[in-house]
C-alpha cells in the first residue's frame, strides 16, 4: 500500500480487501447457516449462551428484546431440540437458567468453524515470512480489541 496514502484511505483500502476475502469464502462460512432450520431468534438466543455458561430467562429476554413469555417458547423449542436446557437457579428456586447442551455447543462449534478450512488454504498458500508477518498483526489486532474492551467469549480450549 503506498505511503501517500491517508490513514483513512489506508483503513477503507483494508476494510475493502477485509469484505473481498469475506465474498469469496462467504460460500463456505454460510453452508452451516443455510443448513439450519433455527428462526434468528433461536441463532441468537444459541449465541448469547455460547457467551456465557448459562443466563436467567430475563435476562436472556432482555438481551433478545422480547417479553419472557415469548422467551419461553423460543426456549421450549430449543429444549425440545436438544440444544438447550432448562434448571432451577442455586440461589433462587423461583429462576429458572437455560444453558446449551453438549449438541447446542456442537452447534455453535460447527456455525463458528465453518470457513476455516477454506481459510487454512488461503493461508497455507502464503509464504512463511508473509505468514509470521499476518500473525503478528492479527496478534496486534487481538491486543487491540482488548484495550477497546472487546474480550467476547474465551477462546474454546
Amino acid at each position: 500500500m503506498a505511503h501517500s496514502l491517508s490513514r483513512d484511505e489506508v483503513i477503507d483500502a483494508i476494510l475493502k480487501r477485509q469484505n473481498d476475502i469475506g465474498r469469496r469464502l462467504a460460500h463456505d462460512r454460510s453452508m452451516p447457516l443455510l443448513a439450519t432450520t433455527l428462526t434468528m431468534q433461536q441463532l441468537k438466543l444459541l449465541l448469547l449462551l455460547s457467551f456465557h455458561d448459562d443466563q436467567a430467562g430475563a435476562e436472556l429476554a432482555s438481551h433478545l428484546g422480547v417479553k419472557l413469555g415469548t422467551l419461553t417458547g423460543i426456549v421450549d423449542r430449543l429444549v425440545r431440540r436438544g440444544l438447550v436446557a432448562r434448571r432451577e437457579d442455586e440461589r433462587d428456586r423461583r429462576v429458572r437458567r437455560v444453558a446449551l447442551t453438549d449438541a447446542g455447543r456442537q452447534l455453535i462449534n460447527e456455525l463458528n468453524d465453518a470457513g476455516t478450512s477454506a481459510f487454512r488454504a488461503l493461508l497455507n498458500e502464503l509464504d512463511t515470512p508473509t505468514l509470521c508477518a499476518f500473525g503478528n498483526i492479527m496478534s496486534t489486532l487481538v491486543d487491540a480489541a482488548d484495550r477497546l474492551g472487546w474480550l467476547g467469549p474465551k477462546p474454546a480450549a
